[in-house]
């Protein structure tokens, strides 16, 4: 791959007519009409991506802040990036005023949480600070939604929060003060995440312009997209009480012959005596098919990514947004790398990968061989460590892999991957 990358580094590939395309050691260049922009934010604490859409709608997904103690388990978390002069929200922030298409003070169209958890949307600690009004404090997407407008935020569970039980606890009383307060005063509107439905993300701007550009909602709340119109069914048994974590919204991002998916943390792989309905993957992956690129679930904690939900997506690119010494682990990264459950090439991009300490937690999840066999392999995947940005053509019809560096704000480019196809393009005819 870093052949590849060279390769297109030195022939000036261009992503749009007359633009340049990134260059290795210099700012990613400034996203144009008809792009499709992902990037996976790194802050080594959690999960956030900020999607450009091609009319320059913008989305982000996730905000996490998770803050382990360290004196408890040093160095079991990655380092928090770029540094710990901030707080990981506000670093978020600061990023989509960098990139966002009408400048730093652009607001976002659309945010939403995959679920409520830390490491999605900010973990509440002692000592986080009251926001300018009072009304709540800040990390996370409440960090984000005070230095950036938000015009609608959706969830897997307003207005009520009461499934899978009535919501509770500091983080989620903290984040209902913060709805309250932003709805009230700043005009923020909040809704429930739909599963079938493909009317709530939408393009803002010009969508006539680009009729081919489509976000599906394929699971939230245990609700699975039936594959027929806007039904879902309801995958969790009356009585049921599921985790937090399959309770993940999920969606399907289309672009031309473009595809994404991202589920959030939902599960996949779980234990012999597990009932059937905490599997989620499987079902989503009926109705999601073949994608170019997968946001990896869980982070790639063990029980993501099973060999059925893989067969099915069969993704050339697999993003992996990681934080701690379990991501991924090595029964996972078997099954993406095997060809026995899909075949084709694949390139695997993580956030975060080596770090000074992570070794020894390593060897404590996993003993010494399977540590040994996996550093090998995280050795060898397409980057290690940095933001991740998918740059789709206009049109959809193919697609690069850009790292960022994060450990500082300039946005430069570290490596460039691709042009690939994407999966849905037409092939080029041949013959004589």
């Amino acid at each position: 791959m870093r052949v590849i990358a060279m390769l297109v580094v030195l022939a000036g590939w261009h992503g749009v007519a007359g633009a340049a395309g990134p260059i290795i050691g210099q700012p990613l260049p400034a996203w144009e009409r008809g792009l499709l922009d992902i990037h996976q934010i790194n802050t080594g604490t959690g999960n956030a991506a900020l999607f450009i859409f091609p009319d320059g709608t913008t989305f982000l997904l996730d905000a996490g802040a998770v803050n382990r103690s360290q004196e408890r388990e040093p160095r079991y978390d990655a380092p928090r990036r770029p540094d710990t002069s901030r707080r990981p929200g506000q670093t978020i922030a600061r990023y989509v005023r960098r990139v966002h298409p009408a400048g730093p003070g652009g607001a976002l169209d659309y945010a939403a949480l995959t679920h409520f958890h830390g490491d999605h949307m900010g973990t509440l600690l002692p000592d986080s600070p009251r926001s300018a009004n009072g009304a709540y404090q800040l990390t996370g997407i409440t960090d984000v939604g005070d230095e950036l407008q938000i015009r609608l935020l959706l969830d897997r569970d307003w207005p009520h929060y009461n499934f899978p039980a009535p919501s509770g606890g500091g983080m989620m009383l903290n984040y209902r003060a913060f709805l309250k307060w932003q709805t009230e005063n700043r005009g923020l509107q909040v809704a429930r995440f739909e599963a079938g439905r493909s009317d709530q993300i939408v393009l803002r701007r010009a969508p006539r312009d680009y009729p081919r550009f489509e976000i599906r909602q394929i699971a939230a709340n245990g609700h699975v997209w039936t594959g027929s119109g806007t039904s879902a069914r309801n995958r969790f048994p009356e009585g049921t009480v599921p985790v937090e974590n399959n309770c993940s919204l999920a969606f399907r991002l289309t672009y031309g012959a473009f595809t994404y998916f991202n589920g959030g943390d939902m599960a996949g792989f779980l234990g012999p005596n597990a009932p059937a309905w905490a599997e989620m993957e499987s079902a989503v992956a009926w109705v999601t098919g073949p994608v170019d690129v997968h946001a990896l679930n869980h982070h790639g904690t063990p029980d993501a990514a099973n060999a059925f939900f893989l067969s099915v997506l069969q993704p050339r690119i697999h993003i992996l947004s990681t934080y701690a010494s379990s991501q991924p682990g090595p029964e996972v990264m078997r099954r993406m790398l095997s060809e026995r459950i899909y075949p084709g090439p694949r390139e695997i991009f993580l956030t975060n990968g080596l770090w000074p300490g992570r070794r020894e937690h390593m060897v404590k999840l996993y003993g010494e061989t399977e540590t040994v066999w996996l550093l090998e392999r995280l050795a060898k995947t397409a980057a290690t460590q940095g933001h991740v940005v998918v740059r789709v053509d206009p049109g959809g019809d193919r697609y690069q892999v850009i790292v960022i560096d994060d450990a500082n704000e300039t946005g430069n480019v570290l490596s460039v991957h691709g042009p690939y196809p994407s999966r849905g393009a037409s092939k080029p005819a041949t013959g004589g």
